[in-house]
């Protein structure tokens, strides 16, 4: 069984996986990156159906070391899978990625303070192994290779094509089809005026109400900032301006909600015209960013409604029929093709087993340290971005504070570092604190959160850059130990 040697395995090769190398590129740090698909990118080069695009504007998904330049606010998925293969080769460590490879295995040895991983070739069956000082997880939060569908007894009975958007095939032609959406969030209320533009006609069948705000496409405020500043300092301007733009509108929401609701309702009505029930379809009982917003750029999705290419039905699902779908109020809604835009399933670290000394490790048993690292698993770090704002501002400051803590433990001659969580167990929280249907379903899957200090995990830009500015590595809940017997003392 063919070996390597590195300083840090990084797992996946998505946005995560590459700022992490993008991060230790030129430092001291050898890198090795495995990824189980044939190409970098992630979920942007994963998704395929029509529309995808960001929800987030590009000012704060793009890397802090390499600002956004393009006019979209929301990016089409195209462009940004573009932009994290050129940020990657700039970097220089697409080199690195080791395509095809599918980790199965991690184990850790406190004898040889190393990781060891076991992984597979995807097209030859090939078994091969790795061992670093430090593991980092990119694997995101859902799985790669199957969709959540609920549970319809009855789906089999439409004798149409039935599709999750997260395995949309290369063939299917829309045209002048019945495309019935079930689903309403993000990819749902992407998916609408791009499946009306292809000229289907489209059905977005909801249980119940989502908020959909209209934002616009393109950044001119943005563009007229790069036009007269450098490029770097540009970038700054724009993506500060955007983080206290949508930090400003998250903290209003949650402490003004009936106004926020107002206001979100007042948009909708502005797009739709003052006769449309705006309160049945899109005023939901939830207060806004309990569930993240959904954004419409340039209103595009009011607009395929407007024009009567698309229209919303918020209602049950009794059953499906050969020829469309049964609703609980009585209505029979034809359709060609079924969309089951219904979500996510959340899986932690792939499908990877972490081995500690022999102890198998359920991730969900574990407390995160700065939503980053697990409580007595040593040298393993791993990257979730925001729930309420953009993904890659919290790659951006763990990549940075992970370089630092490698940087601090080469100094101080340490070879394990493991974070020690001493707190109560009794009011632990999920990592993810969302009330989103697939986070709810996941929840027990993933690791735990405490309720103070770096134990807590903030959805707040502005605080976790104080929880993790420079010097917040040398701390005493992070356990630097010099060997294996050092650290055995410390644990005595």
């Amino acid at each position: 069984m063919e070996t390597h040697t590195v300083d840090v395995i990084i797992i996946g090769a998505g946005i995560s996986g590459i700022g992490a190398a993008r991060e230790l590129a030129g430092t001291a740090h050898t890198v090795a990156i495995l990824e189980a698909r044939d190409a970098l990118g992630g979920t942007w080069d994963l998704f395929r159906y029509p529309g995808i695009r960001s929800d987030s504007d590009m000012a704060t998904f793009g890397y802090r070391s390499r600002p956004w330049t393009e006019d979209r606010s929301l990016a089409t998925g195209e462009t940004i899978l573009t932009y994290v293969r050129t940020a990657a080769d700039e970097a220089g460590v697409t080199q690195n990625i080791r395509f095809g490879q599918r980790a199965q295995r991690a184990e850790w040895s406190s004898d040889a303070c190393t990781w060891t991983v076991t992984y597979q070739n995807e097209h030859t069956g090939e078994v091969s192994q790795m061992t670093g000082r430090w593991l980092f997880m990119a694997t995101g939060y859902y799985r790669y290779d199957q969709g959540f569908t609920p549970d319809w007894p009855s789906l089999g009975d439409f004798q149409g094509r039935v599709v999750h958007p997260q395995l949309w095939p290369d063939n299917l032609e829309v045209a002048d089809r019945r495309v019935v959406v079930i689903g309403s969030g993000a990819t749902a209320v992407t998916l609408v005026p791009a499946l009306a533009e292809l000229g289907a006609r489209v059905s977005m069948v909801q249980r119940s109400p989502s908020y959909v705000a209209s934002v616009p496409g393109r950044d001119e405020t943005g563009m007229t900032v790069r036009k007269w500043l450098p490029p770097r300092v540009a970038g700054e301007v724009n993506r500060w301006r955007n983080i206290m733009r949508g930090m400003m509108i998250y903290e209003y929401s949650r402490r003004r909600p009936r106004a926020m609701r107002e206001l979100l309702h007042k948009g909708v009505a502005r797009h739709l015209g003052p006769t449309f029930p705006v309160a049945e379809h899109f005023t939901p009982d939830y207060d806004p960013w309990d569930q993240r917003l959904c954004a419409a750029p340039d209103g595009d999705f009011f607009e395929a409604i407007r024009c009567g290419q698309a229209e919303v039905v918020t209602d049950t699902i009794e059953r499906f029929t050969p020829d469309g779908i049964m609703l609980g109020t009585g209505r029979h809604l034809p359709a060609d093709v079924i969309v089951t835009a219904t979500g996510l399933n959340v899986q932690f670290f792939g499908t990877m087993d972490l081995v500690v000394d022999g102890e198998t490790i359920d991730p969900a048993t574990r407390v995160s340290y700065r939503g980053m690292m697990l409580d007595g698993v040593p040298n393993l770090a791993f990257s979730i971005g925001y729930t309420n704002s953009s993904w890659t501002l919290r790659v951006d400051l763990v990549t940075r504070y992970f370089r630092r803590v490698l940087d601090r433990a080469k100094r101080q001659g340490a070879r394990m570092v493991t974070p020690r969580y001493s707190g109560s167990r009794s009011e632990l929280r999920p990592l993810l604190d969302l009330a989103s249907g697939y986070v709810r379903r996941g929840a027990h899957l993933m690791p735990r959160q405490g309720r103070r200090g770096a134990w807590l995990v903030r959805q707040n830009y502005l605080r976790d850059c104080v929880l993790f500015r420079p010097g917040t590595e040398l701390d005493s809940q992070l356990d630097y130990a010099m060997t294996s017997d050092a650290a055995a003392e410390v644990n005595s």
